[in-house]
């Protein structure tokens, strides 16, 4: 299995809304630039999850941009957004809400 390290993590939190807490941008192993994921608590509150965008067709056919194809990969991306997501939070004096 490859190795999957992000580097340039960037964070944009939000006003939290329905679950939304922050955007954010990271590279994937110095090669490629991945951005506009959002992150969301979780319904039962409990951790975050990752949200990769969605482009809606006239026809209202909805296409995925690009998003992990396996659950190893999706963990470690969410794994590494998070631990980064929360330094950051932490920074500003608590983690956020949603």
């Amino acid at each position: 299995m490859m190795e999957i390290t992000l580097s340039e993590i960037q964070i944009i939190p939000v006003k939290p809304r329905d679950g939304l807490l922050a955007f954010c941008s990271f590279v994937i192993n110095a090669s490629f630039y991945v951005g506009d994921i959002a992150i969301y608590s979780r319904l039962n509150r409990d951790g975050y999850r990752l949200a990769y965008p969605i482009k809606v067709l006239a026809n209202g056919v909805k296409v995925h941009c690009f998003h992990p194809i396996n659950r190893q990969v999706a963990q470690s991306i969410e794994r590494q957004v998070v631990e980064k997501f929360l330094e950051l939070t932490q920074k500003q004096g608590g983690v956020y809400e949603g």
